[in-house]
């Protein structure tokens, strides 16, 4: 009989300020969709996008306006 191992997910934390905003917005991903937040973040800051659209680790999606986006820093994967 095989065992089956179980499999760990990693996430990244993702901050992103917002102007006029006295919080920032935190939000954990997944570590495999990093360089397709990354791309999407650079995407919406060069203004290809009006809106940032990022689906968190519990599916729940969250829009911020580009022209809102003050900075965003992508953490380091965790276990």
């Amino acid at each position: 009989m095989r065992s089956v191992r179980p499999v760990t997910l990693m996430f990244v934390d993702v901050r992103i300020g917002v102007t006029q905003a006295p919080r920032e917005i935190s939000i954990e991903v997944e570590d495999s969709t990093r360089d397709d937040v990354k791309a999407r973040i650079e995407a919406a800051l060069a203004g290809a996008s009006d809106v940032l659209w990022i689906a968190d680790k519990r599916g729940r999606d969250i829009a911020i306006a580009s022209a809102k986006i003050a900075y965003v820093e992508i953490g380091s994967a965790e276990g």
